[in-house]
This record gives C-alpha cells, structure tokens and sequence, in this order.
C-alpha cells in the first residue's frame, strides 16, 4: 500500500468501494490528494503525506479516552483505566485495573481519572420502540410537507398551527403519527432559499413556521395560490411576525428571556447570525463568507459590537424562536391530545449550507471545504453534489459526539419519532471537494457504533421511535447494525419489486416503515397515469426512448395489478391508465397488509393527487417544495376519495388498533 493510500485511510476515507451495481471501484490518487488537503492533511509530495501521518497520529493521541460508548450491562475495558466512574444520577462507582464495571443505567456518564475526564456513554440494547409508545399495535399516520398544508384561514403556506391542526384530523381518524420534511433554520431574509434538505442550522427552527395566533395575532388573509409563491410569500409572513413582535406583551418578553437564557450562546450566536445575514444579503453576501472578514468571528469584538447597535434586529430573531418552538410545541400537543401514540416524525437533514448559521458559529465542527454527494451510479452517471455540508468525524471525536448529540435532541424536542435521512451517513459520507465534479470524491467514514449508540440513548431520553433511510447504495453491514439497534428501515412499495411484479407484503421486514411512496416519487396516481414519464419528456431527462419508457410502464403496471389481486386487495380487470383511484387504494391495503411497525402514506396518496411535492434533479423546471393541498385538511379527510382510503388502511391495521 502507498504512502497515500495509508494517510487516506488513516484520515478515514475509501480507497476502495462497491458500486451500486456491485462494481468493485477505485479512488484516483488525484481525487484522494484533493479530499485530504480538503481536509487538513496536505498529501501533494512525501514530505507533505509524512507531515500529515505525524499530525493525524498526535491528533489521535491527544483524544485518545475523551470519549467512550458501550452499551448497557457490558464491562469496558480500558487500558491502565483507574478511577471513579460518576453516573448522571450522581451514584459514584470504583474503577480499577482496566475495567470500568458494566452499567446499567443508559446516558452519559463521566470517569474521572487522575488523567483527566472521560465521557462514557452507555446504551440500551435497542432504540426506543413502536410497541413501547403503542403495544400490541401496528401504527400508521400520512407524510405531509406543512408548507402545502391548507386550514380555513387564508394563508400563503402553512405553518405549525395548520400542522396542530392536521395531526387533530388525522388522530381523529385513527393516526398515530404525522411525519413533516424537516423544520431546521433556512435563511429567512432570503426568500429564494425555501428548501428543507439545505438548513442554515439543524439545531434551530425555520421561523416561517412560527403561529404567531399562539401570542394572539392569527395569520389571515394572505394570498393563497395552488403554488406558493415564496418571493411575496415569505416578505408577507416575516411583516406579520415583526407586527406579532412589536405587540409582544410583558409576559411574551419574560417568556422570550428565559428561553433565550435556556439557549444560551449557541441561540444567541443564530439569532445574531439571522440579523446579519438580513443586513449584509441586499450587497450580494448570500453566505457569512461573502461578509467583511470582521464579521466572520462570531465571538469578535465587531459582532458585539454590532449586536449592541442593532438589539431590536437580535431580539427580534430571537423572539421568533421562541414562538416556532412552542407553536411546534403546540402541534405535537395536539397530535397526543388527538389520541396519537407517536404524534410528529420529525425529519432530520443530511447536512446544513456551508454559508449557513452552525457553519458560521461552530466551523470546527464541520468538514470545511468539502460537500456532501452521491458518487456516479446507473441513476446518476455524472454522481450529485449536493451542495451541503457535515460533520467531520475527527470534531465529533474530539468534542464527545457534543454536536451529533445537540443535534438529535433539538430534533426530538418536540416529536415522538426521528427520520434520519440518508442514514447511510452514519457510517460514511461521500464528499466532494468544493469546485470538483462528484466524481472526484470519495467515501469518508464516520464512527456508525458510537453514533448509533447516542441515537438510542436519545431516542430512549425522548421516548422517540428512530427510522433510517436506507435507500441507495447501503455499505456492508449497515443494516444489521441497525437491525441490531432497533433502528427502522424504510421499504418503499415501488423499490420492492421482482422483475415487474411487487415483492409479497408477508415479505417485508417487520422492523421497517412501509411507505406506498416519498416525496422525492410520483404519487401512487401519477404513477398510474405516467404523470412522471410526462414530466421526463417535458424536462428531456431520462432515456430519450419514450416509446420504450411507456411499453416498459405497461408492462409493470400488469405486475402491480396482478400483485394487488394475488394479495387480496384488488379484484377484477385491471384499471384504465386515467383511472388510477382503485390503484391507490389498492396500494394503501397492500402496504397495510405488511406486518412493518409503521406505515407511512404522503398525504398525496390519502387524498388520491397526480402531482408530488418534489423532483429531484430539478429547481425551477418543476415548482418543487411550492404545491399547496386541495382544501382544508379536516374537510379533505372526510370526503371521497380519502375516506375510503382511510377505512382501507385502518382495517389492513385493525391488529391492534386503538379505539378512536
């Protein structure tokens, strides 16, 4: 092995993988001199690969035994390791020769030695589980984007108070849960920035969200198009939450300076961050980078000062915080009050903007310089960049998993479940220098077993259900870790298929979420009717043979039918392709068949839409993140075609339903 190739490894990175066509593939040396340098390890001759080997081992060295997992009723055994373990309940345990004795209380406990201070995490066996919150039940709920949600107010997109009111709607026709796309900061000042997978901040709410009715103001009579138009959208609705701010009684500031108290500088550092990002975006700085170089210290002395001359605009972000998180608080309120064992499913992005608020306030944490992709694949030849950034796997060892653990808790503050999208990152990442094609990337990866265990002492500390998405290309032996850690999967209806026909619902994994589709996936109705292979051909994406494209689509929708019959929840000849109705309720009964813990339907297949939410690949060719619902939520449910989806999925559930 080269001298390279054993600094790359040593820096955690792939020379070697497996395609997603189970290819055997390569790194160039080109591609691994870039990542490492991205990465801090300069490696462009011998003495520089020399010089960086010499730093990453003293880097190493230096955290050796800051951080340590284990899990529940098992010994740790660490060299020379002499002390008192303290658990967090203050119960204080003798160490000696070696061996810190097995716990059996889950969370974060510290070992003092006369060395220094060592963080021991131990976890339960498993995450927290669906039959712990809902025993003896198997539990459904839909996937909505909240922005589209519609109630009787009239609004430009929904909020957290149209979300309270959805999850009520769907409790009360037997849901036990409601999962949302991620709620994390955007970048409220710049209205062009309305994706939920590319955050400011995952630590922080996107303040578009926040009801500004929980402090007696209620958002009304805003244009409501079928498309939100977020350039006017996003002005209207910040307008609002100023007006909500200036009428802020004695009690809202208290309330607001407690919880501004209670975030500490992490909070404080965001809000300042909001305000100036505010100031400095009309002069074309869409990122802290593009700031005056004074600026890019959040703890210097311009910051302060500035923060000091512009209190208002702080206080005024702050304030907003403090209303999303409790209009979110409210939402998750009343989906348990509406009889959900679960309620809200909170989205957990794969990475944040390198521009953005965390990077800005804590850039040691992340892998400056580098992207977060895919590699080329059959679906991708030239791979993606997704144009976001992580977490570098040598910070969180560094810190004791401090952000990662930051991260998972500001998700569940207010949910009963977590989806961790691209879940596969919890074990490697494949990064992207900036200004490089994703092609000249390379798997980086990250520490799966201690990251897995601060999932399940989080999931167990919030009494939260953790799903995985494990689509894609999923490296060696990451399912059984989180087979193993009680971790879901997710099984998409449309990837399960043998040849045209769909795998057998007996056939799923019990420990799994069945979903008849994602928001990235033609509806169950579009589908039917080849509103995506219309959508291909319009945008000239995909294989130019249409022709073949729709033989190939009647070939599978005979399967699907056959399918659904051969399971029971079809009968007769199969529909015409403008008649997708039995096709979606055939769907929904053939996913709720599936023994999978949970079922997930996109609120698009409850109510039988054409349209979906979002077209990878795309920005403005598809009004992507931008489609509002038909109507109000409650009145949608009970009309046709939503009800009789709704008695066909509560009764393929019957095992164990709740009395509603």
């Amino acid at each position: 092995m080269s001298a390279l190739h054993q600094l790359a490894e040593a820096a955690g990175l792939q020379v070697d993988w497996t395609d997603a066509g189970g290819q055997a593939q390569r790194v160039s040396d080109d591609a691994l001199v870039r990542v490492l340098d991205a990465l801090g390890y300069p490696a462009g001759d011998d003495g520089a690969i020399s010089d960086s080997r010499a730093r990453l081992a003293e880097e190493r060295a230096s955290r050796r035994g800051a951080f340590v997992s284990t899990d529940v009723g098992a010994e740790l055994h660490l060299p020379d390791a002499r002390g008192v373990l303290v658990l967090d309940d203050g119960t204080r345990i003798d160490v000696a020769g070696g061996v810190v004795p097995a716990v059996d209380r889950p969370g974060y406990h510290r070992l003092l030695t006369d060395d220094g201070e060592v963080t021991v995490a131990v976890a339960p066996a498993r995450c927290f589980a669906v039959g712990d919150a809902a025993p003896g039940r198997r539990v459904w709920g839909p996937a909505v984007q909240i922005a589209g949600l519609r109630d009787a107010r009239d609004t430009a997109f929904g909020d957290f108070g149209t979300l309270a009111r959805t999850a009520a709607s769907f409790g009360e026709k037997g849901a036990d849960l409601v999962g949302v796309s991620p709620v994390h900061a955007l970048f409220p000042a710049d209205a062009g920035r309305y994706s939920p997978y590319a955050p400011s901040s995952r630590l922080f709410l996107n303040i578009l969200y926040a009801d500004p009715a929980i402090v007696g103001l209620p958002v009304t009579g805003e244009d409501a198009p079928d498309l939100i138009d977020w350039a006017s959208a996003i002005p209207q609705r910040l307008a609002k939450l100023r007006a909500a701010y200036e009428a802020r009684p004695d009690a809202v500031r208290d309330a607001v300076a407690a919880f501004a108290e209670t975030g500490g500088e992490e909070l404080l550092r965001h809000a300042r961050f909001d305000a100036l990002h505010a100031h400095f975006l009309p002069d074309g700085a869409y990122g802290w980078q593009a700031w005056p170089e004074a600026f890019h210290d959040p703890a210097g002395a311009a910051v302060a000062e500035w923060a000091r001359a512009n209190r208002q605009e702080v206080d005024f972000y702050l304030f907003c915080q403090w209303l999303a998180d409790r209009s979110l608080a409210e939402a998750q309120k009343a989906a348990t009050d509406a009889g959900m064992a679960l309620g809200l499913i909170a989205d957990l992005a794969v990475g944040m903007d390198a521009g953005g608020s965390h990077a800005w306030s804590r850039p040691e944490d992340l892998i400056t310089g580098l992207s977060i992709g895919a590699p080329p694949d059959i679906l991708g030849p030239e791979g993606q960049n997704w144009g976001i950034t992580g977490f570098s796997p040598q910070a969180l060892a560094a810190r004791g998993f401090a952000p990662f653990r930051a991260t998972i808790r500001a998700a569940l503050a207010h949910a009963g479940g977590i989806r961790i999208d691209h879940a596969m990152g919890l074990q490697r990442l494949w990064v992207v220098p900036d200004g490089c094609s994703a092609a000249e990337g390379a798997y980086l990866s990250y520490p799966v077993d201690d990251m897995l265990r601060v999932l399940a002492i989080e999931s167990h500390a919030a009494r939260a259900v953790v799903i995985g998405e494990d689509l894609g290309t999923v490296p060696e032996g990451f399912r059984p870790r989180m087979d193993a850690r009680g971790m879901l999967g997710m099984r998409v209806m449309p990837f399960e298929m043998w040849g045209d026909d769909l795998i057998p619902p007996d056939r799923y994994n019990a420990q799994a979420a069945a979903m008849t589709g994602t928001h990235d996936l033609p509806t169950m109705a579009g589908w039917w009717c080849g509103r995506d292979m219309d959508w291909a051909e319009k945008l000239g994406r995909g294989r130019p043979d249409h022709a073949a494209n729709r033989r190939e689509r009647e070939a599978q929708r005979a399967g699907w039918w056959r399918s659904f019959t051969a399971a029971g929840v079809a009968s007769g000849e199969q529909p015409a392709v403008d008649d997708p109705e039995p096709v979606v309720d055939a769907a929904i009964g053939f996913v709720g068949q599936t023994p999978c813990d949970i079922v997930i339907l996109p609120i698009e297949d409850v109510l039988g839409l054409v349209e979906q939410p979002n077209l990878p690949g795309t920005m403005d060719e598809h009004p992507n993140w931008r489609r509002r619902m038909p109507g109000d939520t409650a009145a949608l449910l009970a009309s046709e075609p939503a009800a009789t989806h709704l008695a066909t999925i509560n009764a393929t559930r019957l095992n164990g339903a709740r009395t509603r």
